[in-house]
């Protein structure tokens, strides 16, 4: 299957062969949503803790007598009833992370590519470079190419006028080919990707 290869500036220069192995699949919601459940717990700090009893300051003496006051039986203040007291199966600090094979990342990969490509909403750039690192101008070529919501995948090393000018537009990203991910690609209404980064993409998911 062949699509379209656009310059920055709008213009088409070409065509290129995409492999229906990787961008022409049925998607599956299931295996996306699965992958991407494991990309965000991953991403969970973790840090949240409370204080148990062994981590409030009081005192180890005995509260009052045990018999004779009338009252409830008490030893240590230290107890989640009182104020001031540990908090009893509160939250501890855990990673959220777990593992996934690689051969499902791998394959949730090629169903979210094809998922944009199912949607048209996949465009093929031939090199993501720019003179200089000006925002006004690269805005005034995504306005050609009617990018408003964008994950652009570059090669290995992504030009730095290019990610200069990008990094003020909230609504674009960028990533290199080794950092593509099913979520980045998810969250974004299009998938651009450069001629060079199709290669290396292809080369990695056959």
């Amino acid at each position: 299957m062949n699509l379209m290869v656009y310059a920055l500036d709008g213009r088409v220069i070409g065509e290129i062969a995409i492999s229906e192995s990787i961008f022409c699949l049925e998607p599956r919601r299931d295996l996306l949503q699965r992958v991407v459940s494991w990309q965000l717990a991953c991403r969970q700090r973790g840090t949240h803790q409370s204080q148990s009893r062994a981590d409030v300051s009081c005192t180890g003496s005995k509260m009052y007598k045990q018999k004779g006051t009338g009252r409830a039986r008490h030893s240590s203040s230290s107890v989640p009833q009182f104020r001031g007291g540990g908090k009893a199966h509160g939250p501890v600090s855990r990673s959220h992370a777990y593992t996934i094979p690689k051969k499902v990342r791998a394959l949730a990969l090629r169903h979210a590519l094809s998922v944009k490509m199912q949607m048209k909403k996949l465009m093929i750039l031939d090199a993501f470079t720019l003179s200089e690192p000006k925002t006004r101008l690269l805005v005034n070529f995504f306005i050609g190419l009617r990018l408003k919501n964008a994950l652009m995948i570059g090669a290995r090393e992504i030009d730095l006028n290019f990610r200069r000018a990008v990094s003020n537009i909230p609504t674009i990203d960028t990533l290199p080919v080794q950092g593509v991910n099913v979520y980045d690609i998810l969250r974004r209404d299009n998938l651009v990707i450069s001629r060079g980064a199709l290669e290396l993409l292809e080369e990695r998911l056959k």
